[in-house]
C-alpha cells in the first residue's frame, strides 16, 4: 500500500459535507492520519477523506439547489 500523504505535507479535507478545510499531515500509520487544522485542533481520518488540492476537495461537494419557488412568491 503506498503512502499518499507523508508528515508535514498540506491537503484538504470536506467538514461537515458542506465545506472545504486545509489540514496539515502529522502521523500516518495503517490507512489512518492525524491531521492538524489551522486552529491547533486536529483528529485521525482515512486516507479516502484527504485531497491533494482544492479544487478536487470542491468537486466532490454536493451542489446546493436552489430554493423551491412557491406559488405565492410572486416577486
Amino acid at each position: 500500500m503506498s503512502v499518499k500523504f507523508n508528515t508535514r505535507d498540506k491537503a484538504f479535507f470536506i467538514e461537515s459535507n458542506c465545506r472545504v478545510r486545509e489540514v496539515q499531515i502529522i502521523n500516518n500509520a495503517g490507512g489512518m492520519y492525524l491531521i492538524r487544522f489551522d486552529n491547533g485542533g486536529g483528529i485521525r481520518v482515512k486516507e479516502h477523506r484527504l485531497y491533494t488540492t482544492k479544487e478536487e476537495a470542491e468537486a466532490i461537494l454536493p451542489k446546493k439547489k436552489p430554493p423551491k419557488k412557491m406559488h405565492w412568491d410572486y416577486m
